[in-house]
């Protein structure tokens, strides 16, 4: 199985993914990155670990359907199997999630279906979270559908919130779940699928 990946900034599960594949922790092989930020950090890192990064944007591609035929082509070029979204923060386009059908993961900062949908990303879920009193809080690993985070739950880690929780202090410590609950997800997934 190829996994390659969709980022837009600093990829911190993709970097992850990455070095748990290499390592041997998780059984697949490692295909190609892109990014619709040319300045990302996670370009920066694929260049100096000289993993193929490519980036593909409204700047390289103003019209949409012609950047999601890009996508989607590059990704079945480098035989792509499972297409994993870290920290991408764009819709993904008809082709590429009809050639990936039920084949892309992505990783949302809440307990799904709690605070999804469109609008809800980074730190706007971490204050709807507060702002709502919550107990708890987590990740989601699901897979992607054309109906925004609506798509079947992967995994789900949670931590609690603590009375004196500002937005960073709980997205740091959700996202301190997210590399080991992305890469434990996608062991479930890839035994499903072969």
């Amino acid at each position: 199985m190829i996994i390659s990946f969709l980022a837009s900034h600093g990829g911190s599960s993709a970097r992850a993914i990455i070095q748990a594949m290499a390592s041997s922790e998780l059984d697949a092989e490692p295909g190609i990155l892109i990014t619709n930020n040319a300045d990302s950090d996670i370009q920066i890192w694929c260049k100096a670990v000289q993993f193929p990064v490519f980036h593909i944007s409204s700047k390289t591609h103003p019209d949409p359907k012609a950047e999601d035929l890009a996508i989607m082509t590059l990704l079945k070029e480098a035989n792509t199997d499972v297409v994993v979204c870290s920290g991408y923060m764009k819709i993904i386009g008809f082709e590429t999630l009809t050639a990936f059908e039920n084949r892309i993961l992505n990783i949302h900062p809440a307990l799904l279906p709690l605070y999804g949908g469109v609008g809800m990303y980074g730190d706007h879920v971490h204050a709807a979270v507060l702002e709502a009193g919550d107990a708890e809080s987590g990740a989601t690993v699901h897979i992607v559908t054309e109906d925004y985070d609506e798509g079947p739950v992967m995994g789900q880690s949670q931590v609690d919130v603590l009375p004196d929780d500002t937005v960073e202090t709980l997205r740091e410590r959700v996202q301190e779940t997210e590399p080991e609950l992305y890469i434990e997800s996608l062991k479930r997934f890839l035994s499903e699928i072969e």
